[in-house]
């Protein structure tokens, strides 16, 4: 049997991946994780990050979960399942106690993390992370870690995340029918940055965003601590949407026309160069200058790049980014992505693959639409080695053989 087996499950508008994964490393605050398999299914039953119908998302999760485990010969019994949405709230804050003995104990720490959770939440809400900022000891600020040290008073900043508890319970349910069991609910920006942004990045400033299928995602770091969190109501399927109506093509076609040809910045494409789309009846084609397609997208990611800078200014953090911006998620794969974002927030620009900390086939998953999957069994590994809980603890051969017959049939 082997217990150090990590899963992670994302559960996205467009597609739902699933990511398996074996602990791996000794390095107590960034082990690492050897990718075992992969996994993908499309999405059905979900909008805008949120469950709309609970057997189409099982469905999607059940497929991209079965083909992971087939990849990697394994079965597994919990997964690491990542959560964003419009519903997600975050909001710091503060708790004090007076030090038990000469010096700060681990019960002084536990202590005064509870109290600055100790917040009265709605009953429709839920507390999904509560992350420490900083300590003080005696008034003296900036302590990261305050074990040890002698002092008096003990005072703690903790960034507390909330989420609809509708949205998890139906995410859950829908992992549950699927025959796994939600082993942690993880903030997916969070987890992504895990995947995608350095420790040096977060110190100096940084801002990551997440263009997903449904929505747009934000985390902002400076001074190492997490600052801002978002979830934006547009993302890829804005984009095709546009094509649609722009091109007069249906959804599907509108799809493959992005993928295939789509251009985020107009100058990068040849003006003479058209490609072939499907005309206004059955069976019919029609040439569509290359350019024209190019300036649909533009337009579009043009104005998300902008209301994502107007969500920046307003948290006060967008002079803060010494390091500029990282661009995840699958629209950052279009032609032309980062040149566009560089114009509009006239920052640095780069975009974000999960590579640092994954090994066996962790090429199947170096591209920014797999940052959410990849930093949540990333989290996941973090987790492992900080408590010895949340690892799957089922492996291949027979094992996996009688387990599978159980899901199949329970």
């Amino acid at each position: 049997m082997r217990a150090n087996l990590i899963a992670a499950l994302d559960i996205g508008t467009a597609k739902t991946c699933a990511v398996i994964g074996e602990l791996t490393g000794d390095v107590p605050r960034r082990p690492g994780l050897k990718v075992l398999g992969v996994g993908q299914a499309r999405t059905s039953g979900m909008r805008r990050e949120v469950v709309t119908h609970i057997e189409e998302t099982t469905d999607s999760v059940k497929r991209a979960v079965k083909e992971a485990e087939l990849m990697a010969g394994v079965t597994v019994d919990r997964v690491y399942a990542g959560i964003a949405g419009e519903h997600i709230q975050a909001f710091s804050s503060s708790g004090v106690v007076a030090v038990g003995g000469e010096e700060v104990m681990a019960s002084d720490i536990s202590r005064v993390h509870e109290v600055a959770q100790a917040i009265a939440l709605p009953p429709d809400r839920e507390l999904l992370h509560a992350i420490p900022q900083e300590y003080k000891v005696d008034h003296q600020g900036g302590i990261k870690d305050p074990l040890g040290m002698a002092g008096t008073r003990l005072e703690a900043e903790v960034y507390l995340v909330t989420s609809a508890s509708a949205a998890t319970t139906n995410i859950r349910k829908a992992v549950s029918r699927a025959g796994y069991r939600v082993q942690e609910l993880v903030l997916e920006p969070l987890a992504s940055s895990r995947a995608v942004v350095t420790e040096d990045e977060k110190e100096v400033g940084v801002a990551m965003v997440e263009m997903g299928g449904g929505t747009t995602d934000l985390a902002v770091f400076y001074e190492g601590k997490i600052r801002h969190v978002a979830s934006l109501p547009f993302g890829g399927l804005t984009v095709t949407n546009d094509l649609v109506k722009g091109l007069s093509i249906p959804f599907a076609e509108a799809q493959k026309a992005k993928e295939q040809f789509g251009a985020a910045f107009a100058q990068m494409v040849d003006p003479q160069e058209t490609v072939e789309l499907p005309g206004p009846s059955p069976g019919q084609r029609r040439h569509v200058a290359r350019e024209l397609i190019a300036h649909i997208v533009e337009q579009r990611l043009d104005e998300m790049f902008g209301l994502v800078q107007e969500d920046l200014n307003r948290a006060g953090v967008l002079d803060k980014l010494g390091a500029g911006i990282v661009l995840t998620g699958g629209t950052t794969a279009l032609h032309g992505t980062v040149e566009l974002a560089q114009q509009v927030f006239a920052a640095p620009v780069r975009a974000g693959r999960p590579e640092e900390g994954l090994t066996g086939l962790a090429d199947s998953v170096a591209f920014p639409r797999f940052a959410t999957v990849a930093g949540l069994a990333l989290y996941g590994a973090d987790r492992f080695k900080e408590t010895g809980e949340g690892a799957s603890t089922l492996t291949s051969g027979l094992v996996t053989k009688v387990a599978a017959w159980l899901k199949e049939f329970f």
